[in-house]
């Protein structure tokens, strides 16, 4: 593996500092770990702010779209990989200028849940926040599952009309309806010559005869619908408008924008023969381009290839596209006004708080302190977790509610001592989605910051309020993740738990109650999740969700009796 590095872990944050060093005047972080990068002029007070973010690896994309007429803030994760819910909360945090928060980021599952999650912590400090997520690849679900597809480079489109209207001071409902609106008029196909290696894998991603291409593939090395022998541009463009034409109206008399983007590797020189073709084709057909871009805007490190996405335009989005922007990797007109130096340090995220920035209850937090002692204990079950896991999915739950649990104990120790619990969920919920991000982090995550939100400001957590607490984290997971009472997963060991702490079971009883749901469920079938994919052999394992559930309450109630 030859790449100009030193070494696969500091790699991302090198690209962060040496960014950040290079463009001061443009970009500067939000937290210590640069892991959320601002406009420098933000916040800008009454001006929404868009957050995006996403995995390394696809310079320009994501953070080479802060600027302005582009987006506020950008959340980074490693290389291919999800911005953890807390990078994004920061991003949030720092751009909110009082008009609310558009998150614009592609239609990835982990980027989905833990933008969520961070949405949810910003909805309950009173940060109104809206969702719209990029979904042009045609290659990657048919049309009639287009919600399901994946962004890719369209999504530079999408930034540009979205952020043109943020800029023009438009309120959040009128920025949401120009990026969905965006999003809807546009459709990428793509192409792949050769794999990308992974700087901490130092393999690559897929494997290509000699010779051969394929087409549809992911800006992750996803494979495609095609793969056959390597044809001429002209060849490999037809394929592209052919597709696109099913969606995209390319009849005498239709405008869109269009977009040639190289993937890492491929010289400008090739783009610009497959930019004579798109024009030379659509020319021929009577259909007019009102904005074009060739080269590089969202890449995959070094992969070899192309893609060709298509807007759909109308007045209202030809403009936008032709309003000044800039930042250090897009520059257009003569964006207006001055930026700001970045600052020598950037502070620490406060912990987490809701609106009024009262945490104070006035007494010692009971739930802060069991958590405390705790949630420390749950490191003893890493392993079985771990071995339940490896049987049903893939084995990362130890390492998950381990990590998990040590981050959400350091998170609440941080908060004063008479912490409401509120405030005490929503820092636990934070921490435990971002210390190892997975799909069971992320519902957990949003689990406790969305129940954290039924309850009052200022107020301590008594053990009779304790069920429905729980019922209220059991429907948001529910809804989060899709599931049901029944399909198998943590719901049926939270469920019982919440009925008897209503009925008035005692703390003592609780672990009998969970272990209990664990051994009944175990007979059952998955029918959720990695475990579902096991099918008839989930029948007699234990749901390893559902055994880290009961572990966790055994060990508060243990704690609970010591203290």
């Amino acid at each position: 593996m030859r790449k100009i590095i030193n070494g696969a872990d500091g790699f991302v944050d090198e690209v962060l500092e040496g960014i950040l060093l290079a463009h001061p005047d443009e970009l500067r972080a939000a937290t210590e770990d640069l892991r959320a990068l601002v406009r420098a002029d933000a916040p800008a007070p009454g001006r929404v702010g868009i957050v995006t973010g996403g995995g390394s690896g696809h310079l320009p994309c994501f953070l080479g779209y802060v600027g302005r007429g582009l987006c506020s803030a950008v959340a980074v994760g490693n290389v291919f990989s999800s911005p953890s819910p807390a990078q994004i909360h920061a991003a949030s945090v720092a751009v909110d200028g009082g008009a609310g928060l558009l998150y614009l980021y592609g239609n990835y599952g982990g980027d989905v849940y833990n933008f969520d999650i961070a949405a949810e912590l910003c909805r309950s400090q009173g940060v109104e926040v809206r969702t719209v997520l990029g979904t042009d690849d045609i290659q990657s679900a048919p049309a009639a599952q287009a919600s399901t597809r994946r962004g890719v480079a369209g999504l530079v489109l999408v930034y540009k009309a979205a952020g043109a209207m943020a800029d023009r001071g438009a309120p959040l409902d009128e920025v949401a309806r120009v990026a969905q609106k965006a999003a809807d008029a546009t459709r990428t196909m793509g192409v792949g010559l050769s794999p990308t290696i992974l700087p901490a894998a130092g393999e690559p991603t897929f494997t290509l005869g000699e010779g051969e291409m394929e087409i549809g593939v992911g800006i992750h090395g996803e494979r495609g619908s095609h793969r056959g022998p390597l044809e001429s541009a002209d060849e490999i463009t037809d394929r592209f408008i052919a597709a696109l034409g099913t969606e995209i109206d390319l009849t005498a008399g239709a405008r869109v924008a269009v977009l040639v983007n190289g993937l890492g590797s491929t010289p400008l020189e090739e783009l610009y023969v497959v930019s004579r073709r798109v024009h030379r084709v659509l020319a021929e057909r009577g259909v007019e381009i009102g904005y074009r871009l060739v080269g590089e805007y969202v890449t995959s490190l070094e992969m070899a290839g192309a893609s060709l996405s298509l807007m759909q335009l109308d007045d209202e989005l030809e403009e936008l596209l032709h309003d000044p922007a800039g930042s250090p990797f897009f520059r257009q007109g003569d964006p207006a006004g001055s930026v700001h130096a970045l600052t020598q340090a950037s502070p620490r995220l406060p912990a987490p708080r809701g609106p009024s920035g009262a945490t104070s209850a006035g007494s010692p937090s009971r739930l802060r302190e069991l958590l405390m002692a705790g949630l420390p204990r749950m490191e003893r079950h890493a392993d079985e977790l771990r071995e339940l896991d490896a049987t049903l999915g893939d084995g990362d739950l130890g390492i998950t509610v381990s990590a998990g649990s040590r981050a959400a104990a350091d998170a609440v120790a941080e908060l004063p001592a008479d912490a409401d619990a509120r405030s005490v969920l929503q820092a636990a919920g934070l921490a435990f989605s971002s210390a190892n991000p997975s799909t069971f982090a992320a519902l957990v995550g949003a689990g406790l910051i969305g129940a954290a939100d039924t309850l009052e400001r200022g107020a301590h957590l008594g053990f009779e309020e304790a069920g429905a607490l729980l019922r209220a984290l059991a429907d948001r997971i529910a809804e989060r993740g899709r599931a049901e009472p029944g399909d198998k997963t943590l719901l049926d060991v939270l469920g019982p738990l919440a009925s008897a702490i209503e009925s008035g079971a005692a703390p003592e009883e609780l672990d009998g109650i969970a272990a209990a749901a664990v051994e009944e469920t175990a007979g059952w079938r998955s029918r959720r999740g990695r475990a579902a994919w096991q099918q008839e052999r989930s029948i007699g394992q234990p749901d390893p969700g559902g055994v880290a559930v009961r572990r966790f309450v055994s060990e508060l109630v243990a704690v609970a009796g010591k203290q």
